[in-house]
């Protein structure tokens, strides 16, 4: 299925809209010994008096926990959403993928123990970082309340951690996905549980993609199988107005 581009407009900053907040804070984290930043956004109108839904958005091999406030501002999209009532009450945490003591995107990104990193960062997600925006922000905390998403290295690990937890995530979704995806017989090894667990399983890649064969892979695997899911294709490469638009739709169909 093609997805169609956001409205002209929709990631634009506009003056009469209420505004949420867009803050770094640190997380104790057992996983990695230290302390460790994540950005989270806080909705409009954000009252500790309501109980909100989270969806944690990873970034990319190359980024941090900065990496889509810096190239996406997400929080604009998202303001732009809950003005046109157009968003289910939710927090947005935006952690750093990279579970390491020095979890800094320098040097070479590629290297053995910052790939590593990566899968450790399941660890940290799931034992650290949540329990820690449970226990410090007003939200929920079933299953059916968390969102896992992500771009390129990210949709990966949104894969990988969310189709593996489901008794942390029914909703996962995928962009661009990098080749750390895993295949999809470790991914979904069983699709009827798979198929029975999840609210929502998105994928989506830009046309001209070249890893564009990571989430054909795993589109195929899971149509064979027939596991719901949606899969969109769209115009584009591996780049930021294909994730932008992914963020402005995938939003919109969670905690519905």
């Amino acid at each position: 299925m093609f997805l169609e581009s956001a409205p002209s407009g929709y990631d634009q900053y506009r003056v009469d809209v209420p505004r949420g907040q867009m803050a770094t804070v640190e997380y104790e984290s057992g996983t990695v010994g230290g302390k460790r930043k994540c950005m989270i956004y806080t909705p409009p109108m954000y009252t500790e008096e309501l109980k909100y839904n989270v969806l944690y958005l990873l970034h990319g091999i190359g980024g941090d926990e900065e990496e889509w406030y810096k190239h996406a501002n997400p929080q604009v999209i998202l303001d732009n959403l809950y003005a046109d009532d157009k968003l289910a009450p939710m927090i947005v945490v935006l952690p750093n993928g990279r579970a390491m003591r020095n979890d800094r995107a320098e040097g070479d990104i590629f290297a053995p123990d910052k790939i590593k990193a990566f899968e450790t960062f399941e660890s940290d997600l799931l034992h650290d970082l949540i329990p820690f925006v449970e226990s410090h922000y007003a939200v929920l905390t079933g299953s059916e309340n968390r969102a896992l998403a992500g771009l390129s290295m990210g949709g990966g690990q949104s894969l990988n951690i969310g189709l593996n937890n489901p008794n942390h995530f029914v909703w996962v979704g995928a962009f661009s996905s990098a080749p750390n995806t895993k295949t999809p017989e470790l991914l979904v090894p069983q699709p009827e549980k798979t198929a029975a667990s999840l609210k929502l399983l998105w994928l989506s890649c830009g046309m001209e993609d070249e890893l564009k064969h990571v989430s054909d892979r795993t589109h195929a695997y899971l149509a064979d199988n027939h596991v719901p899911h949606l899969w969109y294709e769209e115009g584009g490469g591996h780049d930021w107005p294909v994730w932008k638009n992914d963020l402005y739709h995938f939003s919109q169909l969670l905690f519905r």
